[in-house]
C-alpha cells in the first residue's frame, strides 16, 4: 500500500505534511510538546524531552509531568538481521589454533580463552581457507565493498517492511561499520540503488566499533526528536573476518580469531506511530585515558585489532554510568524489564549482571546472540533486540535499557518503553 510522503524534513520547499492536507513546515500539531535535544546541568548532554528549556538539574520524570497528553517519541522497529552463509564452529577454530599455532608458547592460554567466550558457531562472508589467505588490503577491502553492496539492500528491506516504511519515507541514513572502508560511503550506493529520496541525509560512522550500533541508534533518535515527523534508518555491516591477520600472534589475537564473525542488520526508526522501543533518553560516556585498549594498528596489510587485557574488566567503571543514565530519568537501572547491551564476551554479560545487580537471564538476547554469531561488532544489539521481537516482545510500556560498548573506552546508551502500536493503545 502506498503511504503519503512525509514533509521533507529541513528540504527547500515545502511537502505535504502526513496528517494534514496543508502545505506545511515539519512541527508538532498544536497541543504535542516540541522535542528537543537539550543538556541539563551536570548532565554531560544526555537528549530528553522537554516542553521548557530546564534551568536546573532535575529528573527526567520530573520534565515529562510538565509534558502534555499526546507526546510523540521516535520508536525503534523490529530490527532485520542477516549472517553469510559459511560456518565455523568452535570445534573447527579451536583445530584451526592447534595446527597453525601448535608452537606457541602461550597456546593453551588462548584455547581456554576462546573455549570461554561461549561462541558456538561463526558466519563468515568466505569459506574457512579463503579467509586464512591474506591477499592484501586492497583485495580485501574489494570484498568489503562488493560482499556489502550484494548483502545488505535485501536487509535493508526487509527493516522497512517491518516499520511499514518505504524507501521514500526515509530522511536519514546512519551506516555504521568498522571493517572495511569506502568514500563515497554505501549510504551513497544505497540512495542510488535502492530509490531513496535524493535529500536523505547521510551519516556514515567507522571508527566507534563495536559502540557504534548503539550510537546509531541514539543519533537517529537525536534526528527524530529534532524532525517529529522524520524516520531514520540504522544500518550495520560487519565483515570482521576480512580482519584477519595471519601474522598477529599475540594472545589478543588469538583470541579475537575466535571470538568475532559476520554480520548485518538494519532498524527503522519511527518519528511517528510503529511498534517497538519508544526512545525516551540517550547517552554517552567515555572511560577515561583508556583509548588505546581497543584499536586498530592502520598497516598496508590492512586493519590490526589490538585488545587489551584490561578490557574484559570496564563493565565496573560503566555500570555506574547506566545507573546515572537511568537515575536522571527516575528510573532504576536495577529493576528494568528488559536490557538490550552489546556481548563483547561472557566476561561483559556476567559483570553487568554483578555491577547492574541484574539476574542473569535478563541478559539472554545478548547471550545468545554471542553463542550462535560470536560478537559481530556494531550489529550485536540489533540482533539481541531482534530476539526479544521473536519472543513476542514485552507488556507495553515496560521499561529498558539499550547499550553499546567500544572503543574509547565508549558506552552509547538509551532508554526507552516498549510500545505495542495499536495493540497497545486499545
Amino acid at each position: 500500500m502506498t503511504r503519503p510522503r512525509p514533509a521533507a524534513v529541513g528540504r527547500s520547499g515545502s511537502g505535504t505534511h502526513s496528517t494534514c492536507t496543508a502545505r506545511c513546515v515539519p512541527r508538532p500539531p498544536i497541543g504535542v510538546v516540541q522535542r528537543e535535544t537539550v543538556a541539563l546541568s551536570g548532565d554531560r548532554g544526555w537528549t530528553t524531552l522537554t516542553g521548557e528549556p530546564p534551568s536546573d538539574r532535575r529528573t527526567c520524570e520530573g520534565v515529562f509531568r510538565t509534558a502534555k497528553a499526546g507526546t510523540v517519541m521516535a520508536t525503534l522497529c523490529k530490527p532485520s538481521v542477516s549472517v553469510p552463509e559459511h560456518v565455523i564452529t568452535m570445534e573447527e577454530t579451536l583445530e584451526l589454533a592447534r595446527n597453525h599455532h601448535q608452537d606457541h608458547p602461550q597456546l593453551p592460554l588462548a584455547l581456554r580463552l576462546i573455549e570461554n567466550t561461549g561462541v558456538r558457531t561463526r558466519h563468515i562472508v568466505q569459506p574457512i581457507e579463503e579467509t586464512l589467505r591474506h591477499p592484501g588490503f586492497e583485495e580485501r577491502n574489494k570484498l568489503y565493498q562488493a560482499e556489502a553492496k550484494a548483502r545488505v539492500p535485501a536487509v535493508i528491506q526487509r527493516a522497512l517492511d517491518e516499520a511499514e516504511l518505504l524507501t521514500t519515507d526515509i530522511d536519514v541514513i546512519i551506516y555504521v561499520s568498522c571493517t572495511g572502508f569506502m568514500m563515497p560511503s554505501l549510504t551513497a550506493w544505497l540512495i542510488n540503488e535502492m530509490a531513496f529520496d535524493s535529500t536523505t541525509r547521510q551519516i556514515p560512522i567507522a571508527q566507534l566499533g563495536c559502540a557504534a550500533g548503539g550510537a546509531a541508534i541514539n543519533r537517529a533518535h537525536d534526528f527524530c526528536t529534532a524532525y517529529p515527523d522524520a524516520n531514520a534508518l540504522i544500518v550495520a555491516c560487519e565483515f570482521c573476518s576480512l580482519c584477519y591477520q595471519p601474522t598477529d600472534l599475540g594472545v589478543g589475537s588469538l583470541l579475537s580469531n575466535g571470538l568475532f564473525g559476520d554480520g548485518i542488520a538494519a532498524a527503522a526508526v519511527r518519528g511517528r506511530g510503529g511498534t517497538g522501543i519508544e526512545l525516551e533518553r540517550n547517552g554517552s560516556y567515555l572511560i577515561p585515558k583508556t583509548e588505546e585498549w581497543i584499536m586498530y594498528d592502520v598497516r598496508a596489510t590492512g586493519f590490526h585489532f589490538l585488545l587489551d587485557k584490561r578490557v574484559p574488566a570496564t563493565m565496573e567503571p560503566l555500570a555506574p554510568a547506566l545507573h546515572d543514565l537511568a537515575s536522571m530519568h527516575g528510573w532504576n537501572a536495577a529493576d528494568l524489564d528488559f536490557y538490550i547491551v552489546h556481548a563483547g564476551g561472557p566476561r561483559i554479560l556476567d559483570d553487568l549482571s554483578k555491577f547492574l545487580e541484574v539476574d542473569p537471564h535478563a541478559f539472554r538476547f545478548s547471550r545468545a546472540t554471542l553463542t550462535e554469531y560470536g560478537n559481530i561488532a556494531s550489529a550485536v544489539v540489533l540482533d539481541a533486540l531482534r530476539r526479544l521481537f521473536d519472543e513476542g516482545g514485552t507488556e507495553h510500556r515496560a521499561r529498558g535499557l539499550l547499550a553499546g560498548f567500544g572503543p574509547g573506552i565508549t558506552a552509547e546508551m538509551s532508554l526507552g518503553r516498549w510500545n505495542r502500536g495499536d495493540e497497545g493503545a486499545s
